[in-house]
């Protein structure tokens, strides 16, 4: 009943938020603060919650093997989907082309093309030189390492390390509880942050790029219902309703903050609690798809190159449309889970096909509308796999016992 009762509220502040803040325009930024006080509540989880869980996890299996293919698993899920959003997006751009007859001034600022590290230094760059630097910048990926090889040792040294288990084990508990009850002002926080947003854009700023818009948002939604329900429903034999019933709260906040990291204790908390995800999958698969799952961003960055390059009246050929399909994948691997992230990584993208890059300030003005889009099913896509890994697992431990 409280879960129910949750998520109703948190819909209802959802609602009131539109409807408030379409009413009283730009003014309702007052209410701002009450969206950055929930912001802070959830980000200073962040950290301990996903060292603490994954210690715990990791130390709990005791098989490096296991880890292994969690990790093929997870990391192939992750790619597939991403690729497929990239492609929907494209097929969308395609049919509907929102860049044709736009009749919108470019502004005169120049985007700076975005300074993407190669192959070896982004693998490179995963391993921490200071674990506790790592923690207090809250490098993710660098925290999961940490976490990954303290939990590999635990779990090899037995009863010896079982007090340092143990510590990391309370943590864990600690911050679900904190978790819980910082979800208890969610809808509060909700409102303070779409308020303001509906305030300040208001529907005149957005209906010159309504198309793109639109676009962007039906290929996130048909993303997120065609992909995750056949994968869910197919490899994990689960009810996409019920899947995407128990995903809601965290892809709610996530709309709200456009931040999947800044989400990852609400989504780590709803798999566990709605969907039935275990403490060692969710704290090994989530935690990774906050950093390198990107879907709805990848997607963004499909549509929003063809649609510059209609703008521009630039016709892109298959063979280029190819390259932003892999370009857009791999560059949503990189991208960070704050807000805003998708468009600088869309510089790469942009330039991989040879557009201008002040082309950019088109998109720049909306961003943050489709920013919110894009992190939900981020978000969702996460949850999805870590039903999927789950599901995997649980299969796998039946054949064993049997």
């Amino acid at each position: 009943m409280n879960k129910v009762g949750l998520l109703t509220q948190i819909l209802i502040a959802f609602v009131i938020a539109i409807f408030i803040g379409a009413i009283v325009g730009p003014s309702i930024e007052v209410v701002k603060p009450l969206g950055d006080l929930f912001l802070r509540l959830i980000k200073f989880v962040i950290v301990p919650l996903v060292l603490a869980s994954l210690v715990v996890g990791v130390a709990s299996t005791g098989d490096i093997k296991r880890i292994g293919r969690m990790g093929g698993v997870t990391f192939a899920y992750y790619l597939l989907t991403t690729a497929f959003a990239v492609i929907i997006g494209l097929i969308l751009a395609n049919i509907f082309k929102p860049g044709v007859g736009l009749n919108v001034t470019l502004s005169s600022d120049v985007a700076e093309p975005a300074e993407v590290p190669g192959v070896i230094d982004t693998l490179l760059n995963i391993i921490p030189t200071n674990p506790i630097a790592s923690l207090v910048d809250a490098n993710m990926l660098q925290i999961i390492f940490f976490a990954l090889f303290l939990g590999i040792a635990i779990a090899m040294l037995g009863d010896k390390a079982k007090t340092v288990y143990n510590f990391f084990e309370g943590l864990a508990e600690i911050m679900y509880k904190i978790t819980g009850i910082v979800m208890k002002v969610a809808p509060i926080g909700v409102f303070g942050l779409i308020a303001p947003i509906v305030g300040q854009y208001g529907i005149s700023v957005l209906m010159p790029l309504i198309k793109l818009i639109l676009v962007v948002y039906a290929g996130c939604i048909l993303h997120a219902v065609l992909v995750y329900s056949f994968t869910v429903k197919t490899i994990a034999n689960y009810s996409p309703l019920k899947f995407f019933k128990g995903i809601l709260p965290a892809s709610l906040v996530a709309f709200s903050t456009s931040s999947s990291s800044g989400t990852l204790p609400i989504t780590i908390k709803n798999t566990e609690d709605n969907l039935g995800v275990s403490k060692k999958v969710s704290s090994f698969v989530l935690p990774l798809g906050a950093t390198i799952n990107m879907d709805g961003t990848a997607l963004y960055q499909g549509v929003c190159v063809l649609f510059i390059a209609q703008f521009m009246g630039v016709d892109l050929s298959f063979t280029q449309q190819l390259i932003i399909v892999l370009i857009a994948t791999l560059a949503s691997i990189g991208t960070a889970g704050v807000p805003g992230a998708g468009l600088i990584m869309l510089t790469m993208v942009i330039t991989a096909v040879g557009l201008p890059l002040e082309a950019l300030a088109l998109v720049a003005g909306v961003d943050r509308i489709l920013d919110m889009i894009r992190t939900s099913v981020n978000v969702t896509g996460d949850a999805s796999a870590a039903v999927v890994v789950q599901a995997i697992e649980d299969k796998r431990d039946g054949k064993i016992a049997t």
